[in-house]
């Protein structure tokens, strides 16, 4: 069955960067003074900061239905039966729904993966699937490999402060009450166990303790070694990145890093500041 690897913009790239590895992408919506943007396409992550930066409120949502139905057109009238997506999870937005809803719609068979977050692990688990495939593997047997990565993947966000999340309502609703605790800094993690949304790992008193905090919680939970991949994401304070990930080189000498800015769809909730890590280890190959 001729199927279709689809999935959006939290994964930090342009629909023609991910095109370039056969993978099909719809754009997110970022939204401010009534107007609706596409994520990236329309409005870039730097544009994003300095938004932020400028004290615009700005909102996200998932990607339009118009868009979504026009690509699996598009793909049903080249001649897929099957759309394969890993989108943004559903804890943080009803970007799945709407392409199933869509598919069904246009005709098309739908599966799709919950990676229970979004960013790196989103890119990696929709190229993975689709080399798999390419490879001989049914649907099921790469579902099944790839929710082995699933569940191994933590997320943690180091907001400054949470007022962005308060707004956003992306927090538990013990998390929010957090909110006027402005001298706590609190470790928020996201992972199938929160089933996608974001909730509160720990208080602190700083942000350097609270890397600490990160990092001692990734030594008791996972068995680091070279099959690891670890990214430092930041909203916009490289510099603070560039302290944590030496962190992270100290403390697990073998694994994988890498340093990137933190995807839209996340650092306009959590506002500027925030430190983030995303911790999974590569599928068996």
């Amino acid at each position: 069955m001729k199927t279709a690897f689809v999935t959006d913009s939290g994964t930090g790239k342009m629909v023609d960067e991910l095109l370039k590895d056969g993978i099909y992408s719809v754009p997110l919506q970022v939204s401010y003074d009534n107007k609706n943007y596409q994520d990236l396409e329309e409005l870039g992550l730097d544009q994003i900061y300095q938004l932020m930066e400028d004290g615009v409120m700005l909102s996200t949502s998932l990607p339009s239905l118009g868009k979504i139905e026009e690509l699996f057109e598009s793909l049903k009238h080249e001649g897929y039966e099957r759309i394969f997506a890993v989108p943004i999870c559903s804890g943080l937005s009803g970007t799945i729904n709407a392409m199933e809803l869509c598919a069904r719609n246009v005709g098309l068979e739908f599966e799709y993966l919950d990676c229970y977050v979004t960013s790196v692990i989103q890119e990696y688990l929709i190229k993975k699937a689709k080399k798999y495939y390419e490879e001989g593997k049914t649907i099921q047997e790469i579902k099944k490999i790839l929710n082995q990565v699933i569940e191994a993947t933590d997320t943690y966000l180091l907001p400054s402060d949470l007022q962005h999340l308060k707004r956003g309502g992306r927090l538990t609703p013990f998390a929010a009450t957090l909110g006027g605790l402005l001298k706590i800094k609190p470790i928020l993690k996201i992972n199938k166990s929160t089933n996608g949304k974001i909730d509160v790992q720990d208080k602190v008193r700083t942000m350097h303790k609270a890397m600490d905090v990160v990092i001692k919680n990734i030594k008791e939970r996972h068995c680091i070694d070279d099959r690891y991949i670890i990214t430092v994401a930041h909203a916009d304070d490289e510099e603070e990145a560039n302290y944590f990930m030496q962190k992270i080189k100290d403390a697990f000498p073998t694994v994988q890093t890498r340093i990137i800015k933190l995807v839209s769809v996340v650092s306009i909730h959590t506002g500027i500041g925030c430190q983030a890590i995303q911790i999974f280890k590569m599928a068996e190959e």
